[in-house]
């Protein structure tokens, strides 16, 4: 399965935002919506082509609501997410998987309290949602809504201050910008990282 992250602009509630107008809830009728972190919708398709299809449909929303959109293939990596133009350009043959792996942008993850405010936790979020530079993320705290097993939603990570880095290696370059224990991998295309 082909998965889809969309992750929300600062100032707006994306969930709200997209199931609140027809044509989006629409689009997002047939999928089963997750929370893998804060202010985003994480949704799995049949592959990579419904997943850029889907992108697509909701282009309307994405430019308005929408700061990040993120497709984890399998067939190009089970870790790293691929940007909307990369996952695109993949799937038009237009680059081969094992050529879209030069070009990255490091999330920081952050825990976020029940009340909203940062908590310096070492928590880790599962595997499928998110992938660690480091290669350590743990797969039995966290359901694919983000949550703790307990329910408990205050272990919900949040997407923080990007860094874009070339990949000149088989690793990745270490996340600099803040103190966190966990990254999450985005490949993104040429034109993106030197914007």
């Amino acid at each position: 399965m082909t998965r889809v992250c969309l992750v929300g602009v600062e100032d707006v509630n994306l969930r709200y935002e997209l199931l609140s107008r027809e044509t989006a809830r629409n689009a997002l009728a047939t999928y089963d919506l997750r929370e893998p972190f804060d202010n985003a919708i994480g949704l799995e398709t049949v592959s990579l082509g419904a997943a850029v299809a889907l992108l697509n449909d909701l282009n309307w929303y994405l430019v308005r609501f929408v700061d990040e959109a993120m497709v984890l293939e399998p067939s190009v990596s089970e870790t790293e997410w691929l940007s909307r133009d990369l996952a695109a350009a993949v799937r038009d043959d237009e680059v081969a998987p094992d050529e879209a792996a030069r070009f990255l942008k490091v999330y920081g993850l952050e825990s976020q309290g029940s009340d909203g405010e940062d908590e310096d936790e070492t928590e880790a979020t599962h595997g499928r949602t998110d992938a660690s530079a480091s290669g350590n993320s743990d797969s039995t705290d966290r359901t694919d809504d983000g949550q703790s097993r307990d329910g408990d939603p205050a272990g919900r990570k949040r997407l923080v201050e990007p860094m874009f880095v070339t990949r000149t290696g088989d690793g990745v370059p270490d996340y600099d910008l803040r103190d966190v224990e966990e990254t999450l991998v985005e490949r993104v295309t040429e034109s993106e990282f030197g914007a």
